[in-house]
């Protein structure tokens, strides 16, 4: 059952996708049109490195929270262990 709940989050992040570069398509010529009007330019893109260190970050994060998890369980491991052996 856990693979239907994978598949369907895949395929909603797909649609999201989708959706996100339509709405992007549409509003874009509008965008262009309003930065004209006002005289805003519009701001560069993040680069190759901001996008890689932003990237980094967030492995970063995810590790740490995943070791974060990884010594929880293994305490609760370990005092389970010890509870049982005293028993």
């Amino acid at each position: 059952m856990a693979s239907h709940f994978e598949d369907a989050r895949y395929y909603m992040g797909r649609a999201v996708e989708h959706a996100k570069a339509g709405i992007k398509e549409e509003v874009e010529p509008l965008e262009e049109r309003v930065r004209e009007l006002t005289g805003t330019e519009k701001e560069p893109e993040p680069g190759r490195l901001e996008k890689l260190q932003a990237d980094l970050q967030a492995l970063e994060e995810r590790a740490e929270g995943e070791a974060r998890e990884a010594v929880e369980n293994a305490r609760e491991r370990v005092t389970a262990y010890r509870e049982q052996r005293e028993d």
